[in-house]
This record gives structure tokens, C-alpha cells and sequence, in this order.
């Protein structure tokens, strides 16, 4: 069976919109079959590994059925643990992105339950908790069942695990008879079976296999980051291991464009792939890549489907996947025939327990790196141009330079000093200095945001931005930070050091043929 696109189904177009901002392309298996039979009333039974983008297989159709002018609870979601379910609330919130009428609340141990109790008495539609803090909620008469429609048991068989069982039976037994039941666990021990048989109505199995994807021949490893220094970082990646193609994937169609305009702003030679690009736009796009005319694709995962490039260097997930085995199949693009490829990934705060759901799924160990200093890079810069010297040598056609250097040699110039002036002219940046890479782009005294009177209006793009910057300032286009392009105004965060230089050079300068004024931001 296909995916469906989540336009096959009958959803609201709030939902479709929060799902594209989310950046879904299409549904994955388990959504696929679900989201509709969920939608339906049925009971379902629903057997799927983590990571196979369950939680909106519930959770869109959960809000479909809410009733948002009804304040009172209608839905209730039990999760084995903690993070689960603070997980499980998050991924509700992007779904709602549009129905702000529709509030969820996460109910856990842990956390002070006077604040759960003042939370619930605003009026919670949807509440998202483990087992033992809702029975606690019960037991208060925080929490009343008697208007709920939807019932879902998420890691059924996590919960049972941790011993579970009577408190999900008590909570199943106080909810409405005329409720919908849907349960989702990995396996189908015999206490799942009982507990099926005895509070669903014919209920439909729904089973997606999971295959096993493994990926030997590659060298994975992650960075714990900020999302706003996920540019420099990518940047860093790419001088350090100097690759002739690599590739980037993101989650949405407006991040790969956006990434695409950066990274061509910083003299990189990189083009997009995405769903929203004619096939001859793609085909073009591919040809080049292949060509090498350009070195980096930054792309999405279903239009990265079919790309058959045997020689990627390194794959960058500038956005961690929706599902594992997204992950296997971008990764996958490199380390082939034979080779051991590079892969890096960029995990920002709680995407953390994301990562491990993808380790624990490919069995493989992803380890944490350090993203490389300046010092670094220059290091192994310095060490490459060392080692095409010594092939040049090698090669033994060098009469008429030497020629040169005699000549040099002769007006008192050291043979040494004339090749430590050729390493300097071919290997060095004056401007550049090691700054630890935390320092530079988390302390915000090391950055200045300054304020651009031109933005998308005048069809402004963030290499036009660098360029400009670069060209009148005279300053290093990577050093420049983050850039944002509003319609008709842009900020940068300029290294501080950089910014009198920035502020007198391009004082009364032009970009897209109109004059524009440049000042420091008055708030960050």
C-alpha cells in the first residue's frame, strides 16, 4: 500500500496547513492506515514500533473530534512515561497551530500537582498523562470522565511493563461506555489481549512491519546545538572535511529554500530539491549534482527518493527526521560501494530523546561531537594544500617556476620566505582568529544585531545581504551571524568587533539598485 498525502484525507484545512509547517510531505504507513479508521469511530489496534510517526496517527484525529465550543475533557492519552508525554503534548501543540481553541495539558509525577489542578480548572479538552497521576487526578476529583469520547493507550506494552496494568484497567473502567478505544504497542504479549478483549469494540488490527535497516560502512555522529547556530555549524562541517558532494536534509520545503540562499550567500555551491519543484527544475538540479557543478543538495526526504549518487561524502540532518527509518534512508546516501562515509546530525534540546529512539531502531551508537574551531579547519586545510605540494613534486614539472624562484633568491630573498609568502596567500585569513565556537554564536555580548531598511518586498535575498556586507565592508562574509528577512526590513547578527566597520562601509550604499540606511538594532 502507498502513502497517502495527508490532502487524500478528510481533514480540516487547519490541520493540513499545521501539518505542512510541521513539514510532512506525505503520511507514513502507520498514518496512513490509522488517521481515516480513527476518524471512522472504530477501535483500532495498532501495532508499530516508535518512531513510526504514531502520535499523529492519534493525534490527528483526536483534534479532528474535539469539540472545541465543549471546554470540558473529552480526550485522554496514557504514556508509560514522563517524557512521553511531554512529547507526546508538543507534537499536539504543532497540530494545533491553527485551532488554538483546543488546550492539552501534560499530567506527570514530578511535577507540583496544586499547578496540574489550576491548569485543569481553565477547562483542558485533552490531557496527555501516565498512569499513576492521572488515577491520583481521579482520586481528587480533579479530573472527571464522564464526557470522554476518545481513549488512547500509547507504548501499551511499556505500561504494562512497569507494572501499570491495574491502574489502566481502574482508569478504563471509569470512563464513558460509549467511548472510542484505540491502543498502539510494539508487541501483543497476552496481558495486551486481555486488555483489548475486554474494553474495545471489534476492534481493527492495524500492523506495520518494521525493516531492518542497518548501516555499517558510515561514521554517524551528532552535535548538541542551538537552532540559531545550526548555519555556522553546517558552515564548519563543510570547511573541516572539504567534501566534493555532500548532502543536507531539512523537514520542510521553506527551510531547504532558506538554507539554500545562506549557504549561496557564503559562496557555497548549493541548489534545493523539494515536492514543490517541477520534474524538469529536479532533473536539472540532480544533473548538476552529479556533474558537480554544485557541491552541496540541500533537500527533503521524499524528494530526496531516487537519488542515485554513489560518491556523497558526508550527510548532514540540519533537522532530525519525523521517523527512524528516514533516517536510515538519508544516511544511507553515503558509504556506499564500499566506502565509509560522514554522517552529522543537529539535535536541539529535548530532540535528544529523539535521537535515541533512532540509535535504539538502528542499533547503532551516535556519538557526540565537538563541532571543529577555526584552528581546526585551518589545520586541516594547511594539511591538504601540504599534501598536493608534495604531489606536485612528485610530478616533477616545476623547471620554469624554479627559474622563478632563483630569480627571487637572487635579489636576497630566502627561499623560505618565498614559500612561507605562497602558504600564507593560498592558506590564510587575516581577519579570521580562533574563537570557541560557544562563545561566538551563545554569548550574545559577541554579537550585534544591526538593522537593514530592505527586505523580501524588493525580492532581497540573504546573499545579497553577504555579498553587499562583504564587498563594502571588507570583512569576512562567513564571520556574519544569523539572518533574518522580514517584508521590508532585514536584521544580522554582525560580530562585534566588525560592526564600526560595517556601519561606515556601507553608509549610503545600494542593494538592488535602492539606497538603504544600516544601524544597530535598537532591541535584539
Amino acid at each position: 500500500m502507498s502513502n497517502l498525502t495527508f490532502e487524500e484525507m478528510n481533514l480540516s484545512y487547519e490541520i493540513i496547513n499545521a501539518v505542512k509547517d510541521m513539514g510532512f510531505e506525505e503520511a507514513t504507513p502507520i498514518q496512513s492506515q490509522a488517521i481515516e479508521k480513527v476518524m471512522m469511530g472504530k477501535d483500532i489496534i495498532g501495532q508499530s514500533q516508535t518512531g513510526t510517526g504514531k502520535t499523529a496517527a492519534f493525534g490527528i484525529p483526536c483534534i479532528e473530534m474535539i469539540n472545541p465550543d465543549d471546554k470540558r475533557l473529552q480526550a485522554v492519552i496514557l504514556s508509560p512515561t514522563r517524557e512521553l508525554a511531554i512529547q507526546i503534548c508538543e507534537e499536539f501543540r504543532k497540530l494545533l497551530k491553527y485551532k488554538d481553541s483546543i488546550k492539552t495539558l501534560p499530567i506527570y509525577g514530578g511535577q507540583p500537582i496544586d499547578r496540574q489542578i489550576f491548569a485543569l480548572k481553565k477547562g483542558i479538552q485533552v490531557i496527555v498523562g501516565t498512569p499513576g497521576r492521572i488515577m491520583d487526578h481521579m482520586r481528587r476529583h480533579t479530573i472527571k470522565m464522564d464526557s470522554v469520547k476518545l481513549v488512547v493507550l500509547d507504548e501499551a506494552d511499556e505500561m504494562l511493563d512497569m507494572g501499570f496494568r491495574e491502574d489502566i484497567e481502574t482508569i478504563l473502567e471509569k470512563m464513558p461506555e460509549e467511548r472510542q478505544t484505540v491502543l498502539f504497542s510494539a508487541t501483543m504479549p497476552p496481558e495486551i489481549i486481555e486488555i483489548t478483549k475486554k474494553f474495545q469494540k471489534n476492534p481493527e488490527h492495524i500492523k506495520v512491519a518494521r525493516k531492518e535497516l542497518t548501516v555499517p560502512n558510515i561514521e554517524q555522529t551528532y552535535f548538541e546545538i542551538k537552532e540559531k547556530t545550526k548555519l555556522e555549524a553546517t558552515s564548519r562541517i563543510i570547511d573541516m572535511y572539504n567534501p566534493e558532494l555532500s548532502i543536507i536534509f531539512c523537514n520542510t520545503k521553506k527551510r531547504v529554500d532558506d538554507l539554500v540562499e545562506q549557504l549561496q550567500g557564503r559562496g557555497y555551491f548549493a541548489e534545493g530539491l523539494h515536492g514543490d519543484l517541477k520534474q524538469i527544475q529536479r532533473d536539472t538540479v540532480m544533473k548538476k549534482f552529479r556533474n558537480r557543478t554544485i557541491e552541496i543538495l540541500v533537500a527533503t526526504d521524499v524528494a530526496a527518493r531516487g537519488i542515485d549518487v554513489d560518491d556523497v561524502d558526508i550527510v548532514i540532518n540540519y533537522d532530525l527526521p519525523q521517523d527512524e527509518e528516514y533516517y536510515v534512508h538519508r544516511i544511507g546516501r553515503t558509504g556506499r560501494a564500499g566506502k565509509t562515509g560522514k554522517a552529522f546530525s543537529f539535535v536541539v534540546g529535548r530532540e535528544i530523546y529523539k535521537l535515541r529512539d533512532i540509535m535504539k531502531f538502528t542499533k547503532a551508537k551516535i556519538h557526540l561531537g565537538k563541532l571543529p574551531s577555526l584552528t581546526d579547519i585551518e589545520e586541516a586545510k594547511t594539511n591538504s594544500f601540504i599534501e598536493k605540494i608534495k604531489a606536485v613534486i612528485e610530478e616533477n614539472h616545476l623547471s620554469k617556476y624554479i627559474n622563478l624562484v632563483e630569480k627571487m633568491m637572487n635579489e636576497d630573498i630566502s627561499s623560505i620566505d618565498i614559500a612561507a609568502a605562497l602558504l600564507k596567500m593560498n592558506l590564510y585569513d587575516e581577519d579570521s582568529e580562533d574563537i570557541d565556537f560557544e562563545d561566538t554564536f551563545t554569548d550574545t555580548e559577541k554579537m550585534v544585531r544591526v538593522f537593514i531598511n530592505i527586505g523580501k518586498n524588493k525580492k532581497v535575498r540573504a546573499k545579497d545581504i553577504v555579498g553587499a556586507i562583504a564587498g563594502e565592508s571588507g570583512i569576512p562574509g562567513k564571520s556574519l551571524g544569523h539572518i533574518d528577512i522580514y517584508d521590508d526590513f532585514t536584521f544580522v547578527d554582525v560580530p562585534k568587533k566588525y560592526v564600526k566597520d560595517v556601519l561606515k562601509g556601507m553608509k549610503g550604499k545600494k542593494i538592488k539598485n535602492r539606497k538603504i540606511n544600516v544601524e544597530r538594532a535598537k532591541n535584539k
